[in-house]
């Protein structure tokens, strides 16, 4: 229990230099609050009825964003659009999709092309955290955390990031996690997801520098939230590390 509460202060302290909290995400809204107007952004996990993916959802709509929102649920997504819709009157559509699912990614990716136009925002938020000693883990249980975790963001990215760089456009948004920057006891597997989102989003956006001779406009943003109020992780008690 010590060796826990060692860690977690250790992610306290690295969560307070180097990472940014939900409030941080909310600032790429505010960013672009002058030409949201123009702006379609799409979220995945953003019909979940709760978390940081719903909120954002409600943020770019308050300011006045097509917003576009992916779940594998879709009877909870269409819940959380008409939610919105009841408070906001921006455009705000509803798509089901497994993210995990390379096929279904692509086929949603088309219909978002053809129905509502090109993503100028993508963020890819969804995840799942089972907590575990590493040994207790099943081996579908692990694939299943590298599928949603991990693998989804490479699917959204190659299935969303063509159009971006034929406009040398965008902005791609990656919801990582304070264990991708440190490494905390019960989440083996996931902080290992969440190390390789960091490192996904580095090595693209470096590789389109170099692709682009320092051209490329498209711009990444990785969040490291610590512990959020959201279906992942109920009523977490930070102040008691």
């Amino acid at each position: 229990m010590n060796e826990i509460k060692m860690m977690g202060k250790n992610a306290v302290y690295a969560y307070q230099c180097n990472v940014a909290d939900r409030k941080e995400v909310f600032k790429i809204a505010e960013k672009v609050k002058k030409e949201v107007g123009d702006v379609t952004i799409l979220i995945n996990n953003a019909g979940a009825g709760h978390g940081i993916g719903k909120e954002l959802a409600a943020q770019y709509a308050s300011l006045g964003a097509t917003v576009v929102c992916l779940d594998i649920n879709q009877q909870l997504n269409e819940k959380t659009a008409n939610e919105i819709k009841k408070i906001e009157k921006s455009p705000i559509y509803t798509y089901q999709c497994d993210v995990s699912n390379r096929e279904q990614v692509l086929e949603v990716a088309k219909k978002v092309k053809e129905e509502i136009g090109d993503v100028t925002v993508l963020i890819n938020n969804a995840g799942i955290m089972p907590c575990h000693t590493f040994l207790s883990y099943t081996s579908d249980q692990i694939k299943r955390l590298f599928d949603i975790n991990i693998l989804a963001h490479i699917w959204m990215l190659q299935a969303f990031l063509p159009s971006m760089i034929e406009k040398n456009h965008g902005h791609i948004v990656a919801l990582s996690s304070i264990t991708g920057l440190v490494g905390i006891p019960y989440l083996v597997p996931y902080s290992a997801t969440k190390h390789a989102v960091k490192g996904f989003m580095e090595a693209l956006k470096d590789e389109l520098r170099v692709c682009t001779q320092g051209k490329s406009l498209i711009k990444f943003s990785t969040i490291y939230p610590y512990m959020v109020d959201t279906g992942l992780c109920k009523k977490p008690k930070i102040n008691q590390l």
